[in-house]
């Protein structure tokens, strides 16, 4: 019998391609929820209202149906959040009937935990870890799942995914055990708990595909669109009332978007016209910066992300 040729066209095997490793990075963040579930007694969801956690909160959904999901979400509100990303998680918490816990860094402030930082480079970002650290002692959690990925910083690619921290909540690379063929270590002390990081590895770009794929929503934010911002040490932040001009910045309208979403005092925009998830992951495959390069926190230093994560950042 004559043998017919097989015509596959590139396009058709980069999406098999595509598909199946989704896939896997899925099956591979579902187990690890389905350990913490198994390992722990109170985990919770750390919840920015960002695509990560957007991301999380989904596989969630996926890795426990038909019932809910069985542990929290936990928002550590700045106070300096774009509107935007409140009112997405709210809709969010109503829509997939999950329980939200909200610690707030202006209660920190008001009962002397925190300083409020002065001056027109002020930033509450890093005034969140006190307020992290406290809910979690308050809460007795002992597993936060995070949406932290390697690729995103270089402190961040050492991170294991179930990731120890000490009683003070602080992260000592040289006590993170070994994960080999997936098999993760619980184990702690009283007083310690862990980060937990589904999706560890995980790409910007694998993000955005599947958010297309899974029809997922996310803030309009992500989406290009003209707003009132101001060109600060080559980044554009959103102009608002939390912003102290400096002599020489003015307040001009761009058409822009948001790789990331923060504080929305530190967190820079891109001039961009992406309006639709196609048109967001060809920018990204496109890009020669991390996501988080408009960050201005994390640009206080060379080491600033590596020195956030020992006092006990996310």
């Amino acid at each position: 019998m004559k043998r017919l040729p097989v015509i596959m066209s590139a396009t058709i095997l980069t999406d098999v391609k595509s598909t199946s490793h989704l896939h896997e990075l899925e099956s591979e963040a579902i187990y690890t929820l389905r350990e913490v579930a198994g390992q722990f007694e109170k985990p919770v969801i750390l919840f920015s209202g960002g695509k990560d956690s957007i991301v999380l909160v989904h596989l969630a959904l996926k890795a426990f149906r038909p019932g809910p999901i069985p542990f929290p979400l936990l928002h550590v509100d700045t106070g300096h959040n774009f509107p935007e990303t409140i009112q997405f998680r709210d809709e969010l918490v109503e829509r997939v009937g999950a329980k939200l816990l909200v610690r707030s860094v202006q209660d920190s402030i008001d009962e002397g935990r925190v300083v409020e930082e002065t001056g027109p480079y002020a930033s509450r970002n890093a005034l969140q870890t006190i307020t992290l650290l406290d809910g979690l002692k308050d809460l007795k959690v002992d597993a936060a799942i995070g949406g932290g990925r390697r690729d995103e910083e270089k402190a961040r690619a050492k991170e294991r995914v179930f990731s120890h921290r000490d009683v003070f909540g602080q992260w000592e690379p040289r006590n993170q055990r070994p994960e080999l063929w997936r098999l993760y270590n619980g184990l702690k002390r009283p007083g310690e708990h862990f980060r937990v990081f589904p999706l560890s590895n995980w790409t910007e770009s694998d993000i955005w595909t599947y958010i297309a794929e899974e029809q997922i929503p996310i803030p309009t934010l992500y989406f290009s669109h003209v707003r009132p911002v101001i060109k600060r040490d080559s980044t554009w932040l959103a102009h608002s009332e939390l912003l102290t001009l400096i002599p020489g910045e003015e307040v001009v309208e761009r058409r822009v978007r948001f790789r990331t979403v923060g504080d929305a005092t530190c967190t820079g925009a891109i001039e961009s016209d992406a309006s639709s998830l196609e048109e967001i992951l060809n920018e990204v495959l496109a890009a020669r910066v991390t996501e988080r390069s408009g960050r201005a926190d994390d640009q206080r230093s060379d080491a600033a992300m590596e020195d956030r994560k020992r006092q006990g950042y996310f």
